[in-house]
Order: C-alpha cells, then structure tokens, then sequence
C-alpha cells in the first residue's frame, strides 16, 4: 500500500499552500521572533525528524502525518538557504548552485539503486527515505531561487510568482499533451512550486516599503494555516471514504 497521496489537483493546492507557510512560519522563528537563521534551522530540523521519523514506520497513507512532514521540510529549508545565503554569505546563485548539486547526487544515487524516481511507486522504507531527503533538499533549494526572483533580478514578488506561476502552467499543459516525462515534470513542478510560495508568502509578509503587502508574519501563517487544516480535512475525508 503506497503511503504518499495520489498527485490530483489537491495535492498542487496543499503543496503550494504549505510551502507558502513552510516561507511565512520559517521567518517567524528567524526573524520575527529573532532566533536568528542558525539556531532556528537547528529547531525546526529537530520538527522534521519528530514528523519524518514516524512517516517512515507508517503503514499506510495518513494525510496529517504526511503534510506535516512536507510542513516541516518548507520550513526548515526556509532557515537553512536563508543561512547558506546571509550568513555564509554565499549569496543566491552560488546557494541555489550549491543545493541543486547536492539534489542531482540524490536523484542519481535513487536511480542507481535501481529504483524509479516515480512518487507513485514508491513503496519500500529505503526508497521512501531518499524521497524525503530529496524533497528537504528541493524544498530548500526552491527557497534559494525564490529570493533569488524576488530580491536580485528585479522582479520582486509578484513578479517572480507570476513567472514562476507561467512556467508552472506550462508543465502542467505538457504533462497532459505532451510525451516529456512525467516523472520530470513532477519533481520540476515540485521545485517550483516552493518559490512560487515563497515569492508569496514575502509578498504578504514584507512590508510595504520592501514591495510587500505588509500583513506580518504571524497574521499570515495563521491564516495559511487555517487554509492547510481545512485542506487535510478535505484529505482525509477523502481518504477514509475511499478505502471504505
């Protein structure tokens, strides 16, 4: 039995939902409450391996579990590029090249182990385990190219969500008319959905002067949250219903 949800509309919703508070939570720590990107990134990796850990003994999908793991990822992976990025001062482009290395050995270490790289086949402990390492490193690399969009090329945030936002449109319209791989444009479409959230989730949170829109930090994942728990609801009632 798979224990990861099927890739449907809601899935794209509750990703893209929970990556924009993965960008807004991940800030309140570091910022808002002042902890600061290193002690915060330790924090909230010990989140992840409280949600990880028992994701990994489950035996069946369970929606609460999962999302709180994807949660965990977004939020963590906000921390640790803001990090690699400020604090190392290793800048966007030279953080985002960094993490996208370190993504392509995971993926060529999970092909060489003989697996698919495909999320809906996945059903051994070892292959579930790289799956996670994976989607950590590509939540906290879609957090490096998303200020990359939103703070050096001139976009801002809007702009960069509705760049993003297009190339997002245009995968999902070749995954329905075109022969291009579905398993890469998954994991494509996985990546960018991340600075899609965090290219919104700034624009709510900055402040007006910075291009923002100025609501804060706690406000907004309040509300993300909100919109998240009504959507694993929706999941899990689902879920139950169809395994009945």
């Amino acid at each position: 039995m798979s224990k990861l949800p099927e890739i449907t509309l809601l899935f794209w919703v509750m990703k893209i939902s929970t990556t924009t508070l993965g960008e807004t939570a991940g800030d309140l720590f570091s910022m808002t409450l002042n902890l600061g990107y290193a002690i915060s990134s330790i924090l909230l990796f010990g989140f992840f391996l409280v949600t990880v850990i028992p994701q990994l003994f489950a035996k069946r999908y369970l929606p609460l579990l999962y999302w709180s793991v994807i949660l965990s990822t977004t939020m963590v992976g906000t921390t640790i590029s803001d990090y690699l990025d400020r604090s190392l001062h290793l800048g966007y482009v030279a953080g985002s090249g960094l993490l996208l290395s370190i993504l392509l050995l995971i993926f060529a270490f999970w092909r060489l182990s003989g697996q698919t790289l495909d999320v809906e086949k996945i059903r051994s402990p070892k292959t579930e385990l790289i799956y996670w390492m994976a989607i950590l490193v590509s939540n906290t690399l879609g957090t490096a190219l998303g200020d990359f969009l939103a703070d050096s090329s001139g976009l801002g945030y809007a702009g960069g969500a509705l760049l993003i936002g297009g190339i997002l449109l245009a995968s999902a319209i070749a995954a329905r008319f075109t022969q291009i791989s579905k398993v890469f444009l998954f994991w494509l479409a996985f990546i960018l959905t991340r600075p899609f959230g965090a290219t919104f989730g700034d624009l709510f949170t900055k402040s007006v002067d910075k291009g923002g829109l100025g609501v804060g930090t706690i406000e907004s994942s309040l509300i993300l949250l909100s919109i998240l728990g009504l959507c694993i609801t929706y999941a899990m009632w689902q879920y139950q219903r169809r395994v009945r």
